[in-house]
């Protein structure tokens, strides 16, 4: 089995590409809504993440929960043990509660998941892929966020979406190009 390689793009690159100003885009690193890796003392993001969001081929439910899992993977990252437990309590509440089906196969493989490494974790609650996607249907982490953290990241979405629908005025598009 072959990995995939990714391609990692600078937080600059990354503005560009969402027509945001780089602020912007940290700032969605920092909330978890973006993912990121640290090089040294410079942040890069996937291009599939930035792409995600730019063109999402997600409906606005699944969208809605990548977000929210986006932020998920930022606690996850903070305190690994935490999450991991309150998955964990879930899994075998959502097991007594689907005793068989579609349901039971997604839980196994969150089992699975949860006892593997973090980055294979963290690759599920972030990826805008397919297979993710259908992962994070039967997803465990309910109570992880809290409410008003749960609203913060969807109204976050609200307000990138609205970004997204403005046209790109010539003045900004030549100032892009010139920073190019």
């Amino acid at each position: 089995m072959t990995k995939r390689t990714t391609e990692l793009l600078t937080i600059g690159e990354a503005a560009i590409l969402l027509k945001f100003p780089r602020r912007r885009a940290l700032d969605l690193c920092a909330r978890g809504l973006l993912p990121y890796v640290s090089l040294g003392r410079q942040w890069r993001v996937r291009r599939e993440d930035v792409e995600a969001l730019i063109h999402p081929v997600l409906t606005r439910a699944e969208l809605e929960q990548l977000w929210l899992h986006q932020a998920v993977a930022t606690r996850f990252t903070a305190q690994p043990g935490a999450v991991r437990a309150i998955a964990e309590i879930n899994l075998r509440r959502l097991r007594r509660l689907h005793p068989g089906g579609r349901e039971w196969d997604w839980l196994e493989r969150w089992e699975v998941l949860l006892s593997g490494e973090p980055e294979a974790v963290l690759d599920a609650l972030t990826s805008p892929a397919q297979y993710a996607v259908k992962l994070r249907s039967a997803s465990p982490f309910v109570g992880v966020l809290s409410e008003r953290e749960r609203r913060t990241v969807l109204d976050a979405l609200t307000e990138s979406r609205r970004d997204q629908v403005r046209p790109l005025r010539l003045a900004s598009l030549v100032r892009v190009m010139r920073a190019v």
